[in-house]
């Protein structure tokens, strides 16, 4: 049984709940454990040097994000070419597909290494960041950039692993990596005082081990597919279909992190205390999403490997059964969310001033994660069925005609006397009003239902 639990799962058979759930839990809680690597930075940063340094590490987020949508579309576009080849039992077509994705993923990552340095700096200016943490930030910055291997072999692995129905062995090698990425945090920073840079450097090197163990785990998988040299040749035909499938994926991630960017710099325009405590409410909404992101990661596996088995009856009835499990995960996480807040944002920051702005923060964000659960289930399926244009389309619409305009409209119709640049709780409105609408356009798309005609011939 064990045995079982770390081997490839077929998704064509069975009940679709007891599948998407089986699937779903070891990844919702290899999420959260990812989500503890930024969690325990900001606890670590904010407990034993300030809320200043918390700003630091806080503020960087949108740009390491941005640094990272290069793997995120290979992973994308990984995950939909495994799980349709792995369904349609297609074994050399599966086998060039992870050898390619790998290939690609070690090209990107030292393109993004030699041409992201020198620009981190003239970044953190032009995003107005303060004079008080910028210093801070670039170091954060420059380590993250030196070790984005790590960050992108870990989630092309993985993805590679869920692809083949495998949840299990990504969630346990990113647990070790967990525990170990918290025991030099504390070392690095409380023992041996490096300061915002320890943060980083741990970070790193946890990833960077959890990687190496995807790697070995994958090169002993060999029943289903094959792992040699020959297949990391880079082939047009798969580097092509990887580009397709995954491109759109990369730029609704680049669109969002843009966005966050660019919303980043209204938000420092509220100083230091403000980023602290917008700091303290994403690392809360960072755990408030994770059921959403991991259903949506589910049925795109479940649907990929359905639809490469020709089983469409069995991915609409994935779609509504996966669809109510996320809504009702996040209506529970809701109720948590405004019942217990307070406390929640307490763990971050011993400063009663930051704990009241982030709860208030967190008030006017915790109905919308009922909205993101709509979006990211029905993404999924649109996504694992090959259809990754309309989920990047929904997301550019939300993103550019939504909350960056709303965020700064809200921001210069309130400016008075004592608020110079305005209300500050535009920047969770408007990132609210954006959830909303992306349900409903997602919603609407779906049952269109022309994402039945994408698959992978």
């Amino acid at each position: 049984m064990f045995k079982k639990l770390f081997a490839p799962t077929d998704m064509t058979v069975g009940t679709p709940r007891k599948s998407i759930v089986a699937f779903t839990f070891p990844m919702l809680l290899g999420n959260i454990a990812q989500q503890l690597y930024s969690t325990v930075d900001s606890i670590v940063v904010g407990k034993y040097i300030g809320d200043n340094a918390l700003a630091s590490v806080g503020s960087v987020i949108p740009i390491v994000n941005m640094l990272l949508v290069l793997f995120i579309g290979i992973s994308a576009g990984t995950n939909v070419m495994v799980a349709q080849h792995f369904g349609a039992k297609r074994r050399e077509q599966l086998s060039y597909a992870i050898g390619n994705s790998i290939t690609v993923t070690a090209i990107a990552s030292l393109f993004l290494m030699a041409v992201a340095s020198p620009f981190i700096r003239p970044v953190l200016e032009l995003l107005n960041t303060p004079a008080s943490i910028i210093d801070g930030c670039e170091e954060y910055l420059f380590i993250s950039v030196m070790g984005v291997a790590g960050m992108a072999f870990y989630n092309i692995l993985s993805s590679i692993m869920r692809g083949l129905g495998d949840s299990f062995s990504s969630l346990l090698y990113l647990l070790i990596a967990t525990v170990l990425n918290i025991g030099l945090d504390i070392y690095f920073v409380a023992v041996i005082k490096m300061g915002v840079a320890g943060v980083a450097l741990a970070t790193v090197i946890a990833q960077i081990i959890s990687s190496a163990l995807c790697l070995l785990k994958l090169a002993r998988m060999r029943t289903h597919f094959d792992f040699g040299l020959r297949y990391l040749k880079p082939v047009g035909v798969h580097v092509k279909t990887l580009i397709k499938l995954g491109l759109p994926s990369g730029l609704t991630q680049a669109i969002f992190s843009s966005a966050m960017i660019v919303v980043q710099s209204l938000t420092n325009q509220f100083g230091e205390q403000f980023i602290a405590a917008n700091v303290v409410t994403m690392r809360v909404d960072g755990f408030a999403m994770m059921p959403n992101f991991s259903f949506g990661t589910a049925l795109t596996t479940y649907a990929g490997q359905n639809v490469g088995a020709g089983k469409y009856d069995r991915v609409k009835a994935g779609a509504r059964q996966g669809c109510l499990l996320a809504v009702g995960c996040s209506s529970l996480i809701t109720v948590v969310l405004l019942l217990f807040g307070r406390s929640l944002m307490g763990v971050f920051t011993d400063t009663p001033s930051l704990v009241s702005t982030s709860y208030y923060l967190m008030k006017i964000l915790a109905v919308g994660y009922i909205a993101v659960a709509v979006t990211q289930s029905l993404s999924g399926i649109m996504r694992g069925a090959g259809d990754t244009m309309t989920p990047m389309w929904i997301s550019l619409a939300t993103t550019v005609l939504i909350r960056v305009p709303i965020a700064y409209g809200i921001s210069y119709l309130t400016r008075t006397a004592s608020l110079p640049h305005g209300r500050s709780e535009c920047i969770q409105i408007s990132l609210l009003l954006s959830w909303v609408l992306g349900a409903v356009l997602t919603a609407i798309f779906y049952a269109r239902g022309k994402w039945k005609n994408k698959a992978i011939r």
